[in-house]
């Protein structure tokens, strides 16, 4: 096993350098974050610029999009290539980043406004997931595993066992948030992510998420803007006309789901729901699309789910589980490969070994696959000699031993 992880870090802020255990490392990073000054990562001798992001009274310094190729492997900011996952077809299209801002601008295929009544929602009932020639825009799952990327939820080690709860994946997706663009305006505006409930903080809770929600409430006229929640699903409760969805950290404030639009998402997404409903300890993540109602009512217009284990690590098969939770032992860090638009005939990098001299890409061969997949994946694997490969091809029988 790689021992990447015990090696120091080293930035260079101003003129003067630092360790990442420096115990004025703090200091420099306030100052340079009130200066707006960007910290080189000092894995390659020229340098590469980082940002600084503040959680709660920390700062944290974190890799620049489209940088993360530049790092050396064994960094912890290394990025694995795009193409390895859904991700590469998006990139310059869908997704089209600043390299000096680092801000992405992001094309979406569904609605941040309605006008008139419900239109039948695109994310459901078709195949949200097929790819088009060009993939010139995110799909609402797209979305939800383009901010878990960003957010770095499929990172895990297992030094963080026990460390990764609620008010940290909604921290870091709020940040992650802060760096896309819709249309012009920050996505951060749009988008709605529970904060941690606490009965003794009630009224203020409540209070910053009528605030939080102003532009979702219902004009006198014209068309209506609509928001981005991500939450995680409590339950799908039955109301006297179509379901509630209840959101954990969000009591009292159910958001409504027509029946129709409830029936195609439990068809279209059975394979999520199957999965969660299989396992006490994960957990279903909604991304929706909603407004308020002249009532005040939340109204979903748009949904799509996706299930992760209880260290919010994505997965989509029992085989893919299986492999995240061998993952979750290991001391060394390991990220996660997500689909985005991908369909799930399409090979990705399921996971990745990322900080070794060479890394590894793991592979799953679902029992199903055919001759065009067996094709893409071995393209995908020559592409990249720089990588190492492991494959588990699940017609074989039981997962092989990973590499060390």
């Amino acid at each position: 096993m790689t021992g990447a992880l015990e090696a120091m870090r080293r930035f260079k802020i101003g003129g003067d350098i630092y360790g990442d255990d420096a115990a004025i490392l703090q200091g420099a990073l306030a100052a340079a974050h009130e200066r707006r000054e960007r910290p080189l990562c000092l894995c390659r001798e020229e340098g590469l610029p980082m940002y600084i992001a503040r959680m709660g009274g920390q700062y944290v310094i974190k890799r620049m999009p489209l940088t993360g190729g530049g790092h050396d492997p064994s960094c912890d900011s290394y990025e694995s290539p795009y193409e390895l996952s859904g991700l590469g077809p998006l990139m310059g299209g869908a997704i089209q980043v600043d390299p000096d801002s680092g801000m992405a601008a992001l094309k979406l295929d569904f609605s941040l406004s309605k006008t008139g009544s419900r239109a039948v929602s695109q994310q459901i009932g078709q195949d949200p997931d097929s790819v088009s020639g060009e993939a010139k825009k995110l799909s609402l799952r797209g979305l939800l595993h383009y901010l878990w990327h960003e957010a770095e939820l499929t990172v895990w080690t297992s030094l963080w066992t026990g460390k990764r709860h609620w008010w940290n994946v909604q921290w870091h997706i709020r940040e992650a948030a802060k760096q896309m663009i819709v249309k012009g305006r920050p996505l951060a505006e749009t988008l709605y992510v529970p904060e941690a409930f606490r009965v003794d903080r009630k009224e203020e809770i409540e209070k910053r998420r009528a605030e939080a929600l102003a532009p979702a409430v219902s004009p006198a006229s014209g068309p209506r803007r609509l928001m981005v929640l991500i939450g995680e699903v409590k339950e799908f409760e039955p109301a006297r006309v179509g379901r509630k969805l209840v959101v954990r950290h969000m009591p009292g404030f159910p958001f409504m789901v027509d029946e129709d639009l409830h029936r195609r998402l439990r068809a279209r997404f059975e394979r999520e729901f199957s999965l969660w409903e299989a396992d006490d300890r994960s957990h279903l993540m909604a991304i929706a699309t909603f407004g308020l109602n002249p009532a005040g009512l939340a109204v979903i217009e748009e949904i799509a789910v996706m299930v992760v284990t209880e260290n919010w690590i994505p997965y989509e098969s029992i085989h893919e589980k299986k492999l995240i939770e061998a993952l979750a032992v290991m001391r060394e860090k390991s990220v996660k490969g997500l689909r985005y638009n991908l369909s799930a005939g399409q090979p990705i990098a399921n996971a990745m070994f990322q900080s070794r001299a060479q890394p590894v890409a793991l592979y799953i061969v679902p029992a199903a696959a055919d001759e065009t997949f067996e094709a893409s994946l071995q393209e995908m694997i020559a592409a990249r000699a720089e990588i190492g490969s492991w494959i588990w091809r699940i017609s074989d029988g039981d997962m092989p031993p990973l590499p060390l």
